[in-house]
């Protein structure tokens, strides 16, 4: 925390902050008080374990840092440190950031390889720097009240232990969760909270708080190679991106699911390693969301020390604590699996590498095949006045209608919409909200932040455009939350090989067709492991990470679903029209359509209301 008039940080709501996040750390807790500043932190040890702890210093104690994640080339920096008279204290990976900003400022964002979101506090300055890694990994939220505190914390629920932060909903982030199961970035569901975005420093002294973004990824066009040149270069920069996340002081292992993303990184581990390498999978009973046989396939070909298991628990009580570890309305259902498959690997390792970031950069989702193929259709469907009447004229029941809208669209438009989950749209959500709140989101563009980044994307392929939006929004807001709140939930650190910043540049100055081959997904990724992984996994179609919430709606969640979302308390809350959501609970369960998802988002989002309106969330936890 950080207070701008000058007032001193008072310990004991440091502390309150700090310990709300027990869970994501563990191993320890350093609390360091200067005046208007204040530094907490909670540690799961990983590197240097009996000398890491934090707040760090520097030589003279003039500045101090308290990081979240890892530094992956810690160690190159630190010779080069010591080479120019730095002198360190401890073997920390995060000490190096603290020498790095007496030599740069803050631009020793730019020389550090990892994923972190770190808080420095310059003594000297009276300043403090706060920075998320590029692709947003680690999560970082603040609320600053002017003239007053600047609060921050790595969840939500650190900033909401400041009793001075306000729990005002903003209206707006209700309306983007609606359409797309998560609250984008900057913005969060609460009004004067906000999340860091990746790749940006916000810097904070007496004058006030300035944000700027320190890294972008660019979509440059250069002279064609041979394909087995870019393959070649991909397998190698993939080789290094796994060795450097490999290195550890702790158990290390990885989540494996069968798929060619996360078999590429335990091929890379096992190749790397001169000991098994520990996997974690997980299923369900119902074979549509079973991973396992896949994953056993996988792990016998590398000869891994394979971990399973089937998801039995009682999704009755897991959900409200999934809801609590989250902070923020979030329904994608995939977390279930995440949670358990992260359960799985913490009773044996520490630390698990991921093949999270795969479909982002090679194009691996059905929308990419329809964004390409919808550039060209829309060349030959003149004119598009045309297009749009015959898709209005076309019955909601019959297949290609979404084709036909979104031909009839820019192609800006035609890729954000495919981002909306196809829930509550247009005449739906209208007809869900109640009259006052159908008045209020009217004005507003659920998809303007996906727009807003389409259009300063520098590529000249659609393609590229598109997965330009995926890395802002989707993967960073979506899959990367996600990840982060189901490992530290077991306090499991994952890493994700993909997300290397080095490689994501490479991949996106790659020409677009090596992404996407006519309905090959993936197509330089495949080239690039064929000497590493077998035939089987190369060929295996994209398989989601799901769960059978259909059934749950209908068994084990049936009373408690019923309950929370019927009772006068949900229906004052004043959002919905109590008739559209009992008419989707009968046509469910009447069989008239499946309504599973759109049941699960509003069971989700009431759940959220009674732990963080209803009550304090620590209370929840």
């Amino acid at each position: 925390m950080y207070r701008l008039d000058g007032a001193p940080v008072e310990r004991e709501l440091l502390r309150r902050m700090t310990s709300v996040l027990a869970h994501r750390g563990p191993d320890g807790e350093g609390l360091y008080l200067d005046g208007p500043a204040g530094l907490g932190h909670r540690r799961l040890s990983i590197i240097d374990l009996a000398g890491g702890a934090q707040p760090i210093a520097n030589e003279d104690r003039t500045v101090w840092v308290i990081c979240n994640g890892e530094i992956y080339n810690f160690r190159e920096l630190r010779a080069g440190l010591r080479a120019r008279g730095h002198r360190f204290a401890t073997g920390s990976d995060s000490e190096t950031i603290v020498h790095l900003y007496e030599e740069r400022g803050e631009d020793c964002v730019q020389d550090l390889n990892g994923m972190f979101a770190f808080a420095l506090w310059d003594s000297s300055r009276r300043r403090l720097l706060l920075a998320r890694d590029r692709l947003g990994k680690k999560p970082l939220y603040y609320a600053h009240r002017p003239g007053g505190a600047l609060a921050f914390g790595s969840e939500l629920k650190a900033v909401l232990a400041d009793p001075e932060v306000s729990r005002a909903i903003d209206l707006e982030a209700l309306d983007r969760y609606l359409s797309l199961l998560y609250v984008p970035a900057p913005q969060t569901i609460f009004r004067h909270v906000e999340k860091l975005p990746a790749g940006h420093l916000l810097v904070a002294d007496a004058r006030g708080v300035t944000i700027r973004e320190y890294w972008d990824v660019r979509f440059a066009d250069g002279p064609r190679r041979p394909t087995g040149e870019y393959a070649d270069e991909l397998r190698e920069l993939l080789r290094r991106a796994v060795s450097d996340r490999m290195v550890s002081d702790v158990p290390l292992g990885a989540f494996l699911s069968g798929g060619l993303d996360s078999s590429a990184v335990v091929a890379l581990m096992a190749s790397l390693s001169d000991r098994p390498v520990v996997t974690a999978s997980v299923g369900f009973r119902e074979s549509d969301h079973d991973e396992r046989p896949s994953a056993r396939l996988v792990a016998r070909q590398f000869g891994c020390d394979a971990r399973e298991s089937e998801v039995t628990a009682e999704i009755r009580d897991l959900l409200p604590k999934l809801v609590w570890h989250f902070d923020e309305p979030f329904a994608d259902s995939s977390a279930v699996p995440t949670y358990y498959v992260s359960k799985v690997a913490r009773e044996h390792v520490t630390v698990a590498l991921s093949g999270d970031g795969g479909d982002e950069l090679f194009a691996g989702y059905a929308r990419h095949f329809w964004d390409r193929w919808e550039a060209r259709a829309r060349r030959l469907a003149r004119p598009v006045l045309a297009v749009r009447a015959l898709a209005r004229w076309w019955p909601e029941t019959m297949r290609g209608k979404n084709a036909l809208l979104h031909l009839g669209m820019t192609p800006g438009d035609a890729c954000v919409r495919k981002h909306s989950a196809e829930l509550f749209r247009d005449a739906a959500k209208r007809s869900l909200y109640s009259e006052e709140m159908a008045g209020i989101t009217a004005r507003f563009d659920p998809l303007a932040i996906h727009r807003a980044y389409y259009e300063r994307c520098d590529a000249r392929d659609p393609l590229d455009r598109s997965l330009y939006v995926d890395l802002k929004t989707y993967l960073a807001d979506d899959i990367l939350v996600k990840v982060d709140r189901m490992s530290m939930a077991h306090a499991l650190e994952v890493r994700a090989p993909f997300l290397d910043h080095r490689v994501v540049e490479f991949v996106a100055a790659l020409p677009a067709d090596l992404k996407l081959r006519g309905r090959t997904t993936k197509f330089i990724l495949r080239e690039a492991l064929r000497p590493v992984l077998p035939g089987a996994v190369l060929a295996k179609p994209k398989h989601g990470f799901t769960a059978p919430i259909s059934r749950w709606l209908g068994a084990e969640l049936r009373d408690m679903a019923e309950n929370l979302l019927f009772e006068p308390r949900a229906e004052q809350r004043g959002w919905f029209n109590p008739r559209t959501v009992k008419q989707l609970w009968a046509d469910h369960h009447e069989g008239v359509r499946d309504a599973s998802h759109q049941l699960w988002l509003l069971l989700v989002l009431e759940l959220w209301c009674r732990a963080f309106v209803d009550r304090r969330p620590e209370a929840s936890s």
